[in-house]
């Protein structure tokens, strides 16, 4: 014969969540954890920029960085990426517009710049790497290569991001979650053009002056 236990009044086991949970704005919590992953990002871009402050001088007899840099390419490189941006800023206008076709024709040409960015990019690491002044080299250079790059590669996943969201934007139009889409694209692609002016500022700039 069976017998039931009964749970004694007041000991029921305890609820840890909230039973009237009230609603959230749609997208809210997209464009939060959207912005904690920028500050993560914040905070990986000042180690590696607090290490080529330390490191940016140590050339162990190697080139330095007035030997190395060409700073017309590294302006034109520059000029890329800032077109990007702007050009992006067009797409999120006709977005606001609801016009699906310039959106799609402005992320485009955002592409391209972008894809002409790395290109240039590229053809700089290869010639250092040419030159013999590769990541191995000195301490310098293998700050230069890890800061540098982790941009670049920044840049290539949002290069892949852009595609992406293209694909989405001409199957689906513009609906609210692909607008929010665009909208987290936008605050990762201008947070590059910044990262990227402190790199040819910090970097380039008074690097050459040394």
């Amino acid at each position: 014969m069976s017998t039931m236990t009964q749970t004694p009044p007041g000991t029921e086991n305890p609820v840890f969540y909230d039973l009237d949970e009230h609603e959230h704005p749609p997208g809210h919590s997209t464009m939060l954890g959207f912005w904690l992953y920028l500050m993560s990002d914040c905070l990986i871009f000042a180690m590696l920029f607090a290490a080529y402050g330390v490191y940016g001088g140590s050339y162990a007899g190697g080139p330095t960085a007035r030997e190395l840099f060409e700073l017309p390419l590294v302006a034109v490189n520059t000029t890329m990426l800032l077109l990007s941006s702007i050009t992006y800023g067009f797409a999120m206008i006709s977005a606001d517009e609801r016009k699906r076709g310039a959106v799609l024709s402005w992320l485009a040409i955002t592409a391209l710049f972008g894809a002409a960015f790395l290109a240039i990019e590229l053809y700089e690491f290869s010639n250092l790497i040419h030159e013999g002044a590769g990541p191995q080299r000195s301490a310098f250079l293998s700050s230069f290569f890890t800061l540098v790059g982790t941009h670049g590669l920044h840049v290539t996943f949002g290069l892949i991001w852009l595609g992406t969201l293209m694909v989405q934007v001409s199957r689906r139009g513009l609906v609210d979650a692909n607008l929010r889409r665009l909208q987290c694209l936008s605050l990762f692609w201008h947070f590059l053009d910044v990262i990227w002016i402190g790199v040819f500022t910090f970097v380039y700039l008074l690097g050459v002056l040394r």
